[in-house]
């Protein structure tokens, strides 16, 4: 919705944690143990998230639309806070379990099977997606990005697309959210906090916008720069982190996979 459809939000983390509780709460109050029907909750959950952020944040633009979606993530937060009964509150929701998948591979303190689980939901999704971006209905979601007053003359809904697409991220992020659920076997309010909403957008931002692999690659060099600065110096690990980012921001404002691509597509343009 931000790289593909220019939709500015930072509210992320309501779609990504309704998709782990979501998958949480029918694992630890309705007895669901199946992984892969875990999985299929939290993208349900996700996508009905996506569904209410979308036909809220979709009625404003720009800085109000950043407003409204860090407004919707404190809602959802509270909420799971006060209903208790069934996320846990603050302690977080506990008691979730997944049978092995298939029936053969079970998740361990090692956490082999949930990384593998993971890499192919991940190739799985990421298919998926790039075959969405590459269909009209992408295409529809690019030209609404840049110019929807011309989209809405060729008697397209703007409105419409963004939401459909709003309720695809929703369901995306909800896997992620289950995939959370099932690895770690606990959901807290952390899911559904603001800083995870921003380390999103910073992920985006690091590898390129409006790019699958350069989101890929975002996440992957944040993640690694994270894991290995907070390693090496664990009190001004931020400090660094802070700077690579103003560095990318200012030399490579495509971001590293988008500017690392645009490079090599010049140097293939260059006549020999």
């Amino acid at each position: 919705v931000t790289g593909y459809c220019g939709v500015a939000t930072l509210g992320h983390a309501a779609l990504f944690g309704s998709g782990a509780y979501a998958a949480g709460i029918v694992s630890a109050h309705y007895g669901v143990t199946d992984p892969l029907l875990m999985a299929l909750v939290g993208t349900v959950g996700g996508a009905v998230a996506g569904l209410v952020c979308g036909i809220v944040i979709l009625r404003a633009h720009g800085l109000p639309q950043l407003v409204l979606s860090i407004a919707l993530i404190h809602l959802f937060h509270e909420f799971a806070n006060k209903a208790s009964s069934w996320t846990g509150g603050s302690d977080g929701l506990s008691g979730i379990s997944a049978d092995p998948v298939f029936g053969y591979f079970e998740f361990d303190l090692y956490g082999q099977t949930a990384y593998v689980f993971g890499v192919c939901l991940l190739v799985l999704i990421f298919i998926l997606l790039r075959f969405l971006v590459r269909s009209p209905f992408g295409m529809l979601c690019r030209g609404i990005k840049e110019d929807p007053i011309r989209i809405k003359a060729m008697g397209a809904s703007p409105k419409a697309a963004l939401i459909k697409m709003y309720v695809i991220s929703g369901a995306v992020a909800g896997v992620g959210g289950a995939l959370n659920a099932i690895s770690t076997q606990v959901v807290g309010l952390d899911s559904l906090s603001f800083t995870l909403s921003a380390e999103s957008l910073v992920m985006l931002v690091l590898g390129g916008t409006g790019s699958l692999f350069g989101a890929l690659a975002g996440t992957v060099i944040f993640m690694l720069f994270e894991d290995y600065v907070s390693a090496a110096n664990p009190f001004h690990w931020l400090t660094m982190v802070g700077v690579l980012l103003i560095a990318v921001v200012l030399f490579a404002p495509k971001g590293l996979y988008g500017t690392a691509a645009n490079f090599f597509k010049q140097r293939r343009e260059i006549p020999r």
